[in-house]
């Protein structure tokens, strides 16, 4: 069955958006960063990546502007977001915070 994005943003563990398209450089640059982080956190996280092309309504639903956007949620509430590249570290200490 597939959850619905309310569904997931709530679960227990902190849930990683990743904003993306297909057509974008940084985008692409951040799959290896994301997978290590998923990696080294395992099932303390969650990360679903969610094209803005194919996902428009929920891109503007979260005012998702550029990509790649990154938004934390906690239980449902988002605790953290940002644009753009980011760190292994920016996105642990966000996801841990």
């Amino acid at each position: 069955m597939k959850k619905s994005f309310n569904d997931i943003i709530h679960q227990e563990v902190p849930v990683l958006v990743d904003f993306t398209a297909d057509w974008c450089g940084p985008c692409k640059s951040m799959a290896p960063i994301l997978k290590q982080l998923k990696s080294e956190l395992k099932d303390a996280v969650s990360i679903i990546k969610i094209n803005v092309d194919k996902n428009q309504a929920l891109a503007a639903k979260y005012q998702v502007q550029g990509v790649p956007t990154f938004i934390v949620f906690k239980q449902g509430k988002q605790v953290w977001r940002q644009s753009g590249m980011q760190s292994i570290l920016q996105l642990k200490q966000a996801i841990n915070s």
